[in-house]
């Protein structure tokens, strides 16, 4: 089942993954300009939607670029941590961009590797198994968080003055975990 079918599935998919991305980037972005504290999502958002970007060849420049910022969201979350250890997570995040920056840039250049090797990008499998699960981890609670939080404040947000905003920041952050959890399927 290869060819032009699978390729526009790939393509199709490669796109969605980049607009989920870069909107829940621009919400977080709006937030700090509101009311502050997420300028690491904001970039993580930006940053998930760059690396998704199915670009092709030529593109040589993403890489140096993408493991600068990330290296540098890394030293911001492990700044954060500081204030407590409810930041680890953008610190797990962060690096783990790194991670898949750095590994897609030993990648062959020509894509198509020979014999018994990995697919393009393919890190230490025991590391991105481990990823793979605390990200899967991560959806499943993120999401039971936000139906438990969701049944009972948008029932009456209005009355409530709560609801859209909690919701929403948890739907965002969900969003980018199952972002990440899908670009490192694909290692």
């Amino acid at each position: 089942m290869h060819g032009p079918a699978t390729s526009l599935a790939t393509s199709v998919s490669s796109w969605l993954l980049v607009l989920l991305c870069a909107v829940s980037g621009a919400y977080c972005l709006w937030r700090v300009r509101g009311s502050g504290g997420a300028a690491g999502e904001a970039v993580m958002g930006f940053g998930m939607a760059l690396m998704a970007l199915p670009l092709g060849h030529g593109d040589g420049w993403r890489i140096p670029v993408l493991a600068v910022v990330f290296c540098g969201a890394s030293l911001h979350a492990l700044w954060l941590l500081r204030g407590g250890a409810h930041h680890a997570h953008h610190l797990v995040g962060s690096l783990t961009m790194v991670y898949m920056t750095v590994t897609a840039g030993t990648a062959p250049a020509d894509g198509q590797g020979h014999g018994q090797s990995h697919a393009p990008g393919a890190g230490l499998p025991l590391l991105t198994g481990a990823l793979l699960l605390y990200f899967a981890g991560y959806v499943v609670l993120g999401g039971s968080r936000l139906i438990t939080a969701g049944g009972g404040a948008a029932a009456a947000p209005a009355a409530s003055g709560r609801g859209g905003p909690g919701e929403l920041i948890r739907a965002c952050r969900l969003a980018m975990g199952m972002g990440m959890l899908a670009m490192l399927l694909t290692m």
